[in-house]
């Protein structure tokens, strides 16, 4: 480990001197050429400060009407292209944050406008129906064009939702009736179970529980804020369930660096898992459930060894609990696969795997055991939107087509190497890049810091997000290229050059 520390900070010295001899000290070269994307613009282009006065009129406005303390600013969509967003006062801004990373392959896409103006696609649009009793004749095939298309490894069931709280929701909903029905055994249930669930009570309504991590989040609907542990404005003051909490690790990176360290780290988590699953038997509240992020998003953007992945998956079969991957944040292909989960390498990877955000609907893959036993147990009015399904087929052809998982591993790589390019050359700001794909994070050295340098590179024209106590997280566009990567770098760099 010893030699390989060495030998990472003599190349980051090697390339800090190379970069500081630089005219402008710039990280755009030759091996960094513009392509330029079909639909996208040349660079940001900035007019006023953000938000600008038109920004600021419609938030007044918008105020009268309900809470605007968690907007921004408002947008242009109109006039927003590929990787750049414009806003109400025509700032065009690098978008490095694409709605919460649920922009596919940028906006106002030519594939999509096509797809919106063929009139075989118009009822679809016009009419959305209530899909668990009138779906569509033509709803079989869409979701198997669709969704099924990349169902994950040994899944070819889905359930179509609208959201991701509402995916997992209901995603907690199938494991708890999975549960029952194997502690049943054939037996249906009985009249004592059916009339004290009317009111409440067990055994109808009984006292199972989902085990979840700290720093994880997985919604803000009530059961799956009993799960999310992010931050403390989601849960205040809101009632919760008795459910166990398990650390996650708090891992030292760049992991290749501290395998010893982190192995220790991650045993000790798991080691906690399992004694709270016995805990929790014990209590009389058996976990019926586990849930986790392949890499904790909201949380701080932690990862975890595949090889914390494949016991923790192992520890589910143990204790006979059912496996959920929350892939709502890291499913669509941001981290160079299709799924995150795909980088275990397992054969079987999970029992529920959810997603949103990137897919443009929301739902869960599901094994034959986690069915819904009978009608309306999984169900609510829409269960989804099959224009949503639509689109989703047509991003798909585009990923396929224009290889984005190719860019997004290559467009990864850059971003990457250039954080760590950056924590070299400012150790005192930043801290602790990572990364898999696009989906990459970096600390800073506090949160009022990080705070204010978000407002800065928006003013610049690169629009970031926060997660965790102090991190900005990089969620961009598939079709975020390595030209995109350096532009960032360059207004990150005059920026973090203003704080030394």
């Amino acid at each position: 480990m010893a030699t390989s520390l060495i030998s990472r900070q003599l190349a980051l010295s090697l390339q800090k001197n190379l970069w500081l001899s630089a005219p402008g000290c710039r990280h755009v070269s030759k091996a960094a050429a513009k392509t330029q994307v079909e639909f996208d613009y040349d660079g940001p282009s900035m007019k006023t400060t953000v938000p600008g006065p038109r920004s600021q009129e419609l938030a007044k406005q918008l105020g009268d009407i309900q809470n605007v303390g968690a907007v921004h600013f408002f947008c242009n969509y109109e006039e927003s292209r590929g990787n750049y967003l414009v806003d109400a006062d025509g700032n065009r801004m690098l978008d490095l944050y694409t709605q919460i990373s649920s922009i596919p392959i940028g906006y106002n896409h030519p594939a999509l406008h096509k797809l919106m103006s063929n009139p075989n696609n118009l009822t679809t649009f016009v009419n959305r129906p209530a899909l668990g009793i009138l779906p569509p004749d033509n709803f079989p095939d869409k979701i198997t064009e669709s969704l099924l298309s990349v169902a994950p490894i040994g899944m070819t069931r889905v359930q179509t939702m609208a959201c991701g709280s509402c995916s997992n929701e209901n995603a907690f909903k199938a494991m708890f009736i999975w549960y029952r029905n194997k502690e049943r055994g054939v037996s249906g249930p009985s009249d004592e179970e059916l009339t004290s669930c009317m009111i409440n009570q067990a055994p109808g309504c009984p006292d199972l529980s989902i085990l979840s991590f700290m720093g994880g989040f997985h919604g803000r609907t009530l059961g799956c804020l009993a799960t999310t542990h992010s931050k403390i404005i989601h849960k205040l003051d809101v009632p919760s369930f008795d459910w166990p909490i398990a650390p996650f690790p708090k891992l030292q990176y760049p992991l290749e660096e501290f395998t010893r360290e982190n192995a220790q780290e991650e045993a000790r988590c798991l080691e906690e898992v399992e004694d709270l699953i016995v805990k929790w038997r014990q209590k009389g509240k058996p976990v019926a459930g586990i849930v986790i992020e392949p890499i904790q998003a909201e949380g701080g953007d932690n990862h975890a060894s595949v090889d914390f992945f494949s016991k923790l998956r192992n520890i589910a079969r143990k204790h006979g609990c059912a496996f959920h991957v929350d892939e709502v944040q890291t499913g669509g292909g941001c981290t160079g696969k299709f799924w995150a989960h795909e980088h275990w390498g397992m054969d079987d990877p999970a029992d529920i795997v959810s997603f949103s955000k990137k897919l443009l609907t929301g739902g869960y893959f599901h094994k034959d055991a986690l069915q819904a036993d009978k009608a309306y147990r999984i169900f609510n009015t829409w269960m989804g939107d099959p224009s949503k399904n639509l689109f989703l087929a047509e991003v798909l052809n585009v990923i396929r087509r224009e290889n984005l998982l190719e860019e997004v591993t290559r467009s990864g790589k850059a971003l990457l190497n250039g954080l760590y390019e950056l924590q070299a050359q400012y150790p005192g700001l930043l801290s602790r890049a990572r990364g898999q794909g696009t989906f990459c994070a970096i600390d800073i050295c506090d949160d009022k810091t990080r705070d204010r340098l978000l407002l800065q590179a928006r003013d610049k024209g690169v629009f970031l997000g926060g997660c965790g106590d102090r991190s900005i997280r990089f969620r961009p566009a598939l079709i975020f290229k390595e030209y995109h990567v350096h532009l960032f770098l360059n207004i990150f760099n005059d920026l973090l050059a203003q704080h030394k």
